[in-house]
C-alpha cells in the first residue's frame, strides 16, 4: 500500500459524510480529490525556504497521534484546518474548489462540499505528516528541513502522477497561491492536475 493510500484509509469517510450531509460514495469522492490536492500544495511550499521553514515549524506544532489509529473528527480543529487551507492555497481557494469539483462532477463533489471537507482534512494530513517527519513522535520535537519535507511529501505522493487537469489548475492558480503560498508559476497546478488525473 502507498504511503497515500494508508493515509485515504484512515480518514473516517463515514464520519465525515454524517456531517455534511452527503452518502459514502460523494464523501468518498471528495476526500479523494481533496487530500492530493493538499499535499500537493504543501509540497509547492517545500521549494522556497521561508515557506519551507513555515512549514516545519507548523508541523512541529501539530501532534502526530491525530493521525494514528482511529480518528474521531471531534478531535479536528476546523478553524485551524481552514487557516493551513488558507495559508496553502490562499486567495484561491475558491478557484481551486471550483477545478477540483469539476473534475469529479460526476460523482455529485460540488464546489461547496470541497470546501467544506478541506478545512477537516488539512489537520488530519499536517498529523500524519508529522508522523512520518517525527517518526510517529508527538508535536515538540526537531524541525525538519525543506528538504526533508519535499522528500516525504514525494514519498506520499508517490507515482500518482500524469495527465489530468494540469492546464485547468495552472490556469486557475496562476502564479500565486496567494496568502503567503509559494509563487511557481503553474506549477502547482501542473503538479495537482497530474495526480488528479492518475486518480479516477
Amino acid at each position: 500500500m502507498s504511503d497515500l493510500d494508508d493515509l485515504l484509509t484512515r480518514i473516517p469517510v463515514s464520519d465525515i459524510a454524517k456531517q455534511l450531509g452527503v452518502d459514502d460514495a460523494t464523501a468518498r469522492s471528495a476526500v479523494e480529490q481533496a487530500v492530493p490536492a493538499l499535499l500537493t500544495g504543501l509540497q509547492q511550499q517545500t521549494g522556497e525556504e521561508q515557506s519551507a521553514q513555515g512549514l516545519a515549524a507548523a508541523l512541529a506544532q501539530h501532534p502526530a497521534d491525530l493521525a494514528e489509529g482511529d480518528i474521531n473528527l471531534a478531535d479536528v480543529d476546523t478553524t485551524d484546518g481552514g487557516k493551513i487551507v488558507n495559508k496553502i492555497f490562499g486567495s484561491e481557494t475558491d478557484n481551486v474548489a471550483q477545478a477540483l469539483s469539476g473534475a469529479n462532477a460526476a460523482a455529485g463533489v460540488d464546489q461547496g462540499l470541497v470546501k467544506k471537507v478541506l478545512p477537516i482534512l488539512a489537520p488530519i494530513v499536517l498529523s500524519y505528516l508529522t508522523s512520518k517527519v517525527l517518526g510517529g513522535g508527538k508535536s515538540g520535537g526537531a524541525k525538519p528541513s525543506g528538504g526533508d519535507l519535499g522528500s516525504i511529501l514525494g514519498s506520499v505522493l508517490g507515482g500518482n502522477a500524469g495527465g489530468g487537469l494540469g492546464s485547468i489548475l495552472g490556469s486557475v492558480l496562476g502564479g500565486a497561491a496567494g496568502g503567503g503560498g509559494s509563487k511557481g508559476g503553474g506549477g502547482l497546478g501542473d503538479l495537482l492536475g497530474g495526480i488528479l488525473g492518475g486518480r479516477k
